[in-house]
């Protein structure tokens, strides 16, 4: 047998395997660069090397998997997701814990590990790099061992100089410098999203642990109550409330195997209504007084009254409270406070506009009636028409608005529930149906005036005024307005000989889609009246007289009788448009 041809076989098929491991390797290494570089794209923090060695789960700053919004997150009961948040939940939001530092401020306490800078020159001449070792010092050649554990950062300099020249007496000169900061290990426990053990470094804030953490879970734990233990003692305590409200975070050094204790969530109040702040509040007592509520609450100027519910041990409890009174109310746990502008105000205000004199805004008492304030109202008789004044209401337009709307919809559902008995009759209905669609988009466009006709033949109602009402006050004019379907819309002077059918002439005449058998006639009052036609001969003996100057003649659309479905709602929405905004929609 010969031997030789089957080595070189399975020689070659190991090659073929080895190169293919190799670009598998390859193929694996690129992809892992990829992410890489994706990650870093989203996040210049992020340690390159660092989320390549940990096969694509960075353990540095930059990893987001401690945010709270992450998948990992808790996810919340129906209950819970009713509820609004707790006061200062957007706090853990940010992407604060993603920042780098290098840790070495003023207030950092040196510990083993850390690396100093010193340097000597003069008599001796020296520069060299050492690390704090376990035991808290740092070894100086021909000095011996310097305890510089537990000295703050800026002090540091001072102390290793002493000792180096309580060895070189004369002429040594000796600089100090903290170089880095040695990572340290924080545990945080309690009702946070993700309790475990966090690296960081000293210097870091109680914030940076929490939100690596995932932060405080909002319906467990306590924002008021969070303490720092080592060696199982208490050794500071935060309110975070103080934070949130005043700014104030005490500063604190960190040290390996430091934990971050959560306390159980207090007592909480809901806030509802006139607030800045509707969150729910943690109280510091079992009870606790309104006014102390109202401080991180804020409720608006307006509030008068307030309005409490919630269980006491006699069952349900409701009361309605002056603003005044409540800052003495003692709350409880489960309370729903709601903040309310329950004043009615006494005074009123009204604008003026068109032609007149003085103020355009008056504040008056909530009876008053439109000739009361009219006597105090200058005006140019010769330049005011104070015999066509109206009102424009704000409640009117809301109501002209509702009507119209109801109409649309009534026009709508008539349309698109028209029967069609053949499927020619169906594409006729299809192409009403788009036709239609167009005519409601562009009829809910329109915004009604909201006017309210008071005067007449020269006598002026007495109504009451409401909040918002705006008296127009028109100008005289000779002028006549006539727009619409006609083809040159424009004002034309006002000759008291000429017929409606003389303006509209003058105005070019009717276009092609315009419904010469009903005309809109808007007068200077506000008031709108149609004109009719019979075979074109128009009634210029009785209603040519109605035109007067400072009127508007606007010629309506036509609706095409072909949309024999919707011929009559169409009509009756023009109609309304035209009476409501005084315009004409086609």
């Amino acid at each position: 047998m010969n031997v030789k041809p089957l080595l070189c076989a399975v020689f070659s098929t190991l090659l073929i395997l080895l190169s293919s491991v190799t670009y598998a390797q390859q193929n694996v290494s690129q992809e892992q660069m990829r992410q890489a570089q994706e990650a870093a794209a989203q996040n210049q923090q992020v340690d390159v090397s660092q989320y390549i060695q940990s096969n694509g789960n960075s353990t540095g700053r930059g990893s987001n998997v401690n945010v709270p919004n992450s998948k990992n997150a808790r996810s919340l009961s129906d209950e819970e997701a009713g509820l609004p948040a707790p006061f200062g939940a957007n706090l853990f939001d940010g992407g604060f814990e993603s920042e780098r530092s290098d840790g070495l401020n003023s207030a950092y306490l040196v510990a083993p590990g850390d690396k100093l800078s010193v340097q000597m020159w003069g008599a001796v001449n020296s520069a060299d790099v050492v690390t704090v070792d376990n035991q808290g010092n740092v070894f100086i050649t021909d000095v011996g061992p310097i305890k510089v554990k537990d000295v703050p950062a800026n002090q540091v300099n001072n102390v290793v100089t002493q000792k180096i020249k309580s060895i070189y007496t004369n002429n040594v000169n000796v600089y100090v410098n903290l170089l880095t900061a040695t990572p340290i290990s924080v545990f945080v426990a309690g009702p946070v999203e993700r309790p475990g053990q966090y690296a960081g470094l000293a210097s870091d804030s109680l914030l940076f642990f929490l939100k690596r953490a995932g932060g405080i879970d909002p319906f467990r734990g306590s924002y008021r109550d969070i303490q720092i233990m080592r060696q199982g003692k208490i050794v500071l305590e935060y309110d975070l409330y103080d934070f949130l409200k005043e700014g104030q975070l005490e500063a604190f050094s960190f040290k390996d195997e430091d934990v971050i204790l959560v306390k159980e969530q207090g007592p909480m109040v809901t806030v509802e209504g006139a607030a800045r702040y509707p969150f729910r509040f943690e109280l510091e007592d079992t009870h606790s007084a309104g006014k102390d509520l109202m401080y991180y609450a804020r409720p608006l100027t307006k509030t008068s009254h307030v309005a409490i519910t919630g269980n006491r041990e006699g069952g349900f409890m409701s009361v309605y409270l002056p603003l005044n009174d409540f800052t003495d109310f003692n709350m409880v746990d489960g309370d729903t406070v709601l903040f309310n502008d329950d004043i009615r105000p006494q005074v009123i205000s009204v604008q003026i506009s068109g032609s007149y004199e003085g103020p355009s805004f008056y504040t008056v008492e909530k009876n008053t009636r439109l000739l009361d304030l009219l006597s105090h109202i200058e005006v140019d008789p010769k330049q005011s028409n104070y015999g066509a004044i109206y009102i424009k209401r704000e409640s009117v337009v809301e109501k002209q608005k509702e009507l119209l709307e109801e109409s649309l919809q009534r026009l709508e559902r008539s349309i698109f529930t028209a029967p069609a008995s053949s499927s020619g009759e169906a594409s006729i209905r299809a192409q009403e149906a788009e036709l239609v669609t167009q005519f409601v988009a562009r009829a809910r466009q329109v915004e009604p005036l909201g006017k309210v006709i008071v005067a007449e033949n020269g006598k002026v109602a007495n109504i009451r005024l409401e909040q918002g009402d705006e008296i127009v006050i028109p100008a005289q004019t000779d002028l006549i307005q006539v727009s619409g379907e006609v083809l040159m819309p424009q004002a034309i002077v006002y000759n008291p000989d000429a017929k409606l059918t003389d303006y509209v002439a003058w105005s070019g005449g009717f276009s092609d889609r315009a419904d010469d058998e009903r005309i809109a006639i808007v007068h200077a009052n506000g008031l709108t009246s149609f004109m009719s036609s019979d075979n074109n001969l128009w009634f210029s003996s009785e209603n040519g007289s109605q035109l007067a100057p400072g009127d508007q003649i606007l010629v309506l659309p036509k609706v095409d009788t072909k949309l024999l479905q919707s011929i009559k709602d169409i009509t009756q929405i023009i109609y309304q448009i035209a009476i409501a905004a005084n315009v004409a929609r086609d």
